[in-house]
């Protein structure tokens, strides 16, 4: 039986993973598919594939585009959420900030360099005119580190998915001052290289398991059960996840549109992410 690790974050948005793992469909195909989990997101994704402790990510678009770019030996070979991220801009519940203006000269909590965190933080400033080269960071590794950071006021403001650090809002431990919406889908599926030179064909079975998986989340606010299992699972209202999943929507598609992955790569280089584009072979692989 093929093994293949694959990285994610524990985010809701991986659940469809976890139930397919869960419920022995990878095993049923022959792969014997194993999950390691990432608080610290991208970045650490990123690293991690570079490194080949895993095999697959489940991954920021942004993230892992700037990181090929920059020389990660992956490619992407599917869009796995369509929709695009909603990012709260989150400070300490006794803050003095209240608006984005006042925050142009504030200290960034960012997971890693190269991570979302980071990464959105210049998005956000680039569309409110602030100097991007002047963005001062504080390195917090993950979620917790970025609450202690804000909490002890070691850092200003953080950037994190908005439904997963709204029970932090709703604690009053973080206040969220605005949200800003990624203008391109929010999850990729990146392979490493030698993966893919190897193990296509297993690539290609993952994908075809995953999209039969994904059939369940097609009308999710049809299925009671699932949305109490959302906020089981990941301690979320209720509420919360009938508006998350709203906005929310799985890609069944095998192929990857490289008019779309044009488009996102033309939208970095404007938001001034990453400086210039990229041959698309070097970026994508069509496995179907």
């Amino acid at each position: 039986m093929q093994k293949v690790i694959i990285g994610g974050v524990p985010e809701h948005f991986n659940l469809p993973w976890h139930l397919a793992i869960e419920e022995g469909k990878f095993n049923q195909a022959g792969i014997d598919v194993q999950w390691k989990e990432f608080p610290g997101g991208t970045g650490a994704m990123s690293a991690a594939l570079r490194d080949g402790s895993i095999d697959v990510a489940i991954i920021l678009t942004e993230g892992i585009i700037k990181d090929i770019t920059e020389g990660n030996p992956s490619k992407i070979v599917k869009i796995h959420v369509e929709s695009p991220l909603l990012w709260g801009i989150h400070v300490a519940a006794k803050s003095k900030f209240n608006t984005i203006s006042e925050l142009e000269n504030a200290n960034i909590a960012i997971s890693r360099y190269g991570s979302g965190s980071q990464l959105m933080a210049k998005v956000n400033a680039q569309i409110h005119g602030f100097d991007i080269e002047n963005l001062q960071y504080k390195l917090v590794k993950n979620l917790e580190g970025g609450i202690k950071a804000l909490t002890k006021g070691t850092a200003d403001y953080f950037m994190w998915e908005h439904f997963t650090t709204k029970p932090l809002v709703d604690q009053g431990i973080f206040r969220r001052i605005d949200s800003i919406t990624t203008p391109w889908p929010c999850f990729v599926i990146a392979v490493r290289n030698t993966v893919l030179e190897e193990q296509a064909v297993t690539i290609q079975s993952i994908i075809t398991v995953l999209n039969k998986q994904l059939e369940l989340f097609k009308n999710p606010l049809e299925n009671p059960d699932l949305i109490q299992m959302f906020s089981k699972r990941y301690h979320l209202r209720t509420e919360d996840v009938i508006t998350w999943l709203t906005i929310t929507k799985w890609n069944q598609e095998k192929s990857i549109s490289k008019k779309l992955i044009i488009s996102i790569q033309n939208k970095l280089v404007d938001f001034n992410v990453i400086r210039n584009t990229i041959p698309l072979n070097t970026l994508i692989k069509e496995l179907f």
